[in-house]
């Protein structure tokens, strides 16, 4: 076949083929080494004759070469000979298949026209049968429709109203019958009306859900809410320290150190914790008090530092604890001027003496990771400390009433009121209390508290207690006492009145300059965003009352009545 290949191609394409020393070889596969293209007649004799001795059969070799170019030669001329006719036979083999393809589509066209032709006729025959199949079909899926959507709107109405009833049994079997036919409806929902009862359909299983969901939870309320309340609180860390140690047997060697799994179990923990003692305090924020919130609190705060002194907080996202930046200078100008304030009080040191000192802030990662749960609920303890307040000025009014003005002739004449250092001291250690549980909106909360009772204090212990001025028919008042015109004569006062007015006086004067201290040292470090609302808290309870009467009785007010 390569060889009559061969034959159609011209002579140029002949010679390219000849020159292509790697073309022959493919045509014309052979092992004999003459046909090879590096073919060395010297390498060639020295094979066929390798001694002297094979010289001897020279003329066998020569015969048998011979005979092989005899035999070549008759091959040649085969081939030739075979060849002569092939241009001819292709022609003839040509027109024989033009002619069986043109017969070809002569029967088809045939085939085609009478397949027509019966196309045609059976059309003729079977046109008002297929009128008919149609009409049924189309009645057919009429039926089917009105007949799904009979059983649809049926079971919407019944599926609501077993609904309302709580028929579990009755709408699980409904429901299920209700989609399917539902399903049917897909593409009509461009109607209105199968769409208002596809809505419906997906209300009453928005309904039935959350039903299923409340009768769960009434039927099988949690067994460990008891132990979950906050007065069991100690219950979750004592398991968790157990779980630790025994995971620290059990499987501590199966990890890496570096991985920290002791801590990123207890961080899990913590915000556990945190989510689960937040929803229960939702639920039963009635039954929240004050002892226990705090009870609850200090063990809190007690783990955390705890975990503090355990784990190094690199597991945590915000892992890296910035130092606490300084608070900004006070904007108050009352705190100005009071640097050199002298309390001029020994009441004074029994206040010192529950200032804390000021302590660095504590490098504690772990810090609010869990109690932060609990400052929603500081209202609790606001409203407590209200009420004592509250309780406690009453309780100062009655005793001042019960033990009377101090004595002119003894070492309290003049001298500050007892209550006074005793409201400060109550105040240092709410604040001190608070600044444990937040320094947020509960400290802004707080500090208007105090504001609101040492504004009860100043009327009802100090102007409430003023003399009686015999001048006039009302009591006297500090603006009375400090609104006298020169040259007018000053009013008359027993030894023990000037006494009372003086003690009230160094009172007032105690007071401010105490709020100035307290606001100038004080240790809190409010949070960002409520630095403002606590600077100068106590300030501003005794500005208007205080500051005006202590500057003017130092001008001259004392003076007229010593």
């Amino acid at each position: 076949m390569q060889i009559r290949s061969l034959l159609w191609l011209n002579s140029d394409q002949i010679k390219g083929l000849i020159n292509d020393s790697n073309y022959i070889p493919q045509v014309f596969p052979c092992q004999d080494p003459l046909d090879r293209a590096d073919f060395n007649a010297v390498e060639y004799i020295n094979t066929l004759f390798p001694t002297e001795q094979s010289l001897a059969n020279i003329d066998e070799v020569v015969n048998k070469i011979r005979l092989k170019i005899r035999r070549l030669d008759d091959d040649i001329r085969t081939v030739v000979r075979g060849e002569t006719n092939v241009g001819q036979d292709g022609r003839q083999a040509l027109e024989e298949a033009q002619k069986a393809i043109q017969q070809l589509f002569a029967k088809i066209k045939d085939i085609k026209d009478k397949a027509e032709k019966s196309e045609q006729m059976v059309k003729e025959i079977t046109r008002d049968i297929k009128q008919l199949d149609h009409a049924k079909r189309h009645l057919t899926t009429s039926i089917t429709t009105l007949n799904h959507l009979h059983m649809l709107a049926g079971g919407v109405d019944s599926l609501e109203a077993m609904t309302r009833r709580r028929q579990y049994g009755e709408v699980a079997n409904l429901m299920q019958g209700v989609v399917n036919v539902l399903e049917h409806f897909q593409k009509y929902m461009g109607i209105p009306q199968i769409r208002q009862l596809s809505e419906r359909v997906r209300a009453s299983q928005t309904e039935l859900g959350q039903q299923i969901l409340a009768d769960f939870e009434e039927a099988f309320p949690s067994q460990g809410t008891k132990v979950a309340w906050l007065d069991k609180i100690d219950r979750r860390y004592a398991w968790i320290k157990r779980q630790l140690v025994d995971y620290e047997e059990k499987y501590g060697r199966m990890f890496p150190v570096d991985w920290c799994m002791s801590e990123r179990i207890t961080v899990e923990f913590c915000h556990i914790t945190r989510n689960e003692l937040a929803k229960i305090m939702r639920t039963r924020a009635k039954e929240i008090e004050v002892k226990l919130l705090l009870f609850a609190i200090q063990r809190t705060t007690n783990f955390e530092g705890l975990l503090a002194k355990r784990f190094s907080g690199g597991t945590l996202t915000d892992g890296i604890v910035k130092k606490p930046e300084p608070p900004p200078p006070s904007t108050n100008p009352f705190l100005e001027d009071e640097t050199g304030t002298e309390s001029g009080s020994e009441k004074e040191s029994e206040l010192e003496k529950v200032r804390p000192k000021k302590p660095k802030a504590p490098d504690n990662p772990f810090h609010g990771i869990i109690s932060k749960c609990f400052e929603p609920h500081l209202y609790v303890y606001i409203e407590s400390q209200d009420r004592n307040l509250n309780e406690l000025i009453d309780r100062f009014v009655a005793d001042f009433k019960a033990q009377g003005p101090p004595k002119p002739n003894t070492e309290e004449g003049g001298a500050v009121l007892p209550s006074c250092a005793d409201l400060f001291v109550y105040y240092k250690k709410c604040m001190v209390q608070c600044s444990q549980l937040s320094t947020g909106e509960p400290m802004i909360a707080l500090t208007s508290i105090f504001q609101k009772y040492l504004r009860e204090y100043a009327w009802k212990i100090l102007s409430g207690n003023l003399p009686k001025n015999t001048s006039s028919s009302g009591g006297l008042t500090i603006s009375s006492l400090l609104k006298e015109k020169e040259g007018s004569e000053a009013a008359k006062f027993t030894v023990e009145e000037l006494c009372l007015i003086c003690s009230i006086l160094s009172t007032a004067e105690y007071c401010l300059a105490t709020t100035q201290q307290e606001d100038r040292h004080s240790s809190l470090q409010p949070q960002p965003g409520v630095t403002e609302g606590c600077g100068a808290f106590l300030v501003p309870g005794l500005r208007t009352s205080l500051f005006g009467w202590r500057r003017t009785w130092s001008r001259r007010g004392r003076i007229q009545l010593l």
